[in-house]
C-alpha cells in the first residue's frame, strides 16, 4: 500500500546512550529506496532536535552496522532506480558514513520473490549454457564496479527469496528439478569469488519463511543432491526472511526450531535478512502467530519484536538481523496488509523504534 508523501520524517537518536556490546555483528536495515525517495522529494530526515541529517548518519548513530541494497539488472521505471549506477552512489554514502554494504542481486529487471523471478529482458532468449555464463559475467562485472569505486561489499546475496528458484523458466526448481538452479547459483558464486572485491564477500543464499524447517530442508537437500553447487565451497550464509503477518505458523517456537535445524544440518552462518513489525494493522489479511499476539501494533511493539527476533537469533547462533525498508515513506505498508511497518511514526513526530538496534 502506498501512502501520501510526508514532507518531514523524524528518526530518533539517543545520542547519550552508547551502543551495547551486541552479540549480533550484523545489525542492519534494507535502505534501497532511500535515494529514490529523495529524488522524488518526498522525504527529509531529521533528528529529534529538528536537525536535518542524511539517513545514513541516523542509521549509524542508531546502532546499524550494515545496509542492504537490492540490485536490479536493467530497470526501466523511476529513472533506473536500483540499477548498478544507483547502487554505487548509495553504497558510497554508506561507506562514507562508516557502514558496511550488503548487495542483494535479484537477477531480474524488477522484483524477485517466491512469486516473481522474471528473467531480465536482455537474457530472455538465452539457453541454459548462455544464461549461466551471463550470470557469471554480470555478477563479476557488477562487483568489479564496486571494487573500482573503492567499495568492498561484505555480503553478496545471489538471488532474492529463491524458494521457487530464479531466472524463470530455466532456473525454476518445480517438480524437484534443481539441476539448472544449481548451475546458475554456481555461476553466480564463481562471479563473486572471481571479482576484484577484496576480501571476497561472504556469499548468501536467501529463502523466505524462516520458520518452515520442512521447506528449508527440502530445498537445501534438493539443491545439494543434484551436484553442480558445492555445499562447502560455493556459499557461506543461509539468509532468511521472517515476517509475522503472512502465516499463523510463523511462531517463535517454529523459528527457533528451524534455525537450530539449519545450523545443525548444514553448518553455515545464518541470518534473518528481512523482518518487519507494524505500528498500525487494523485489517490484517492473515491471523498473526499465537505467540506474538500480545505484542502491540505500536512503536513499542516494533521494539519488542526486534528484540525477540534478535534473541531467537542469538540463542540459535545467528550472526545478523536486518529490518526491511524502515524509512520507505512512499510505501508504508511494505507489501503487507498492514498500514504502517516503518520505523518512523505516522504523524511525522519523533519515535524511537530504530534505536532498538543499539540494544541488540
Amino acid at each position: 500500500m502506498r501512502t501520501p508523501a510526508l514532507q518531514s520524517v523524524f528518526l530518533p537518536l539517543l545520542l547519550l546512550t552508547p551502543p551495547s556490546l551486541a552479540a549480533l555483528p550484523y545489525r542492519g536495515v534494507d535502505w534501497s529506496s532511500t535515494a529514490l525517495e529523495e529524488l522524488t522529494g518526498k522525504t527529509t530526515y531529521q533528528t529529534p532536535s529538528g536537525v536535518a541529517q542524511p539517513l545514513e548518519a541516523i542509521l549509524k548513530s542508531s546502532g546499524i552496522t550494515t545496509v542492504r541494497q537490492r540490485l536490479w539488472n536493467n530497470p526501466t521505471a523511476d529513472a533506473g532506480a536500483y540499477n548498478l549506477t544507483y547502487n554505487l552512489a548509495l553504497a558510497a554514502r554508506a561507506k562514507a558514513a562508516g557502514l558496511d554494504v550488503y548487495v542483494d542481486f535479484h537477477y531480474s529487471d524488477t522484483w524477485a520473490d517466491p512469486a516473481h523471478q522474471t528473467t531480465p529482458a536482455a537474457w530472455a532468449r538465452l539457453g541454459i549454457d548462455e544464461l549461466a555464463d551471463a550470470v557469471y559475467r554480470y555478477t563479476k562485472e557488477s562487483l568489479d564496479a564496486f571494487a573500482e569505486a573503492g567499495i568492498a561489499p561484505t555480503i553478496v546475496e545471489i538471488g532474492n527469496e529463491i524458494r521457487q528458484g530464479m531466472l524463470w523458466p530455466l532456473g525454476r526448481n518445480n517438480f524437484n528439478n534443481f539441476g539448472n538452479l544449481a548451475r546458475l547459483l554456481h555461476s553466480a558464486s564463481a562471479g563473486v569469488k572471481d571479482s576484484a572485491v577484496v576480501p571476497t564477500p561472504k556469499i548468501m543464499l536467501h529463502l523466505d519463511n524462516a520458520w518452515d524447517w520442512a521447506t528449508q530442508k527440502w530445498w537445501y537437500d534438493g539443491l545439494f543432491a543434484v551436484g553442480g553447487f558445492d555445499q562447502r565451497e560455493d556459499f557461506d550464509i543461509i539468509g532468511l526472511s521472517h515476517y509475522p503477518f503472512y502465516s499463523p505458523d510463523a511462531t517463535f517456537v517454529n523459528l527457533r526450531s528451524s534455525l537450530a535445524n539449519l545450523k545443525r544440518a548444514y553448518g553455515k552462518e545464518t541470518m534473518i535478512v528481512e523482518t518487519d513489525w507494524p505500528s498500525s494493522c487494523p485489517r490484517p489479511a492473515h491471523v498473526f502467530p499465537s505467540d506474538v499476539r500480545s505484542i502491540p501494533f505500536s512503536v513499542e511493539g516494533q521494539q519488542t519484536w526486534v528484540k525477540q527476533v534478535a534473541a531467537a537469533c542469538e540463542d540459535e547462533g545467528c550472526t545478523g538481523l536486518f529490518y526491511w525498508e524502515p524509512a520507505w515513506i512512499g510505501n508504508a505498508g511494505l507489501g503487507s496488509s498492514c498500514e504502517w511497518n516503518l520505523m518512523v511514526e505516522q504523524s511525522g513526530k519523533a519515535m524511537s523504534s530504530l534505536d532498538v538496534f543499539n540494544e541488540i
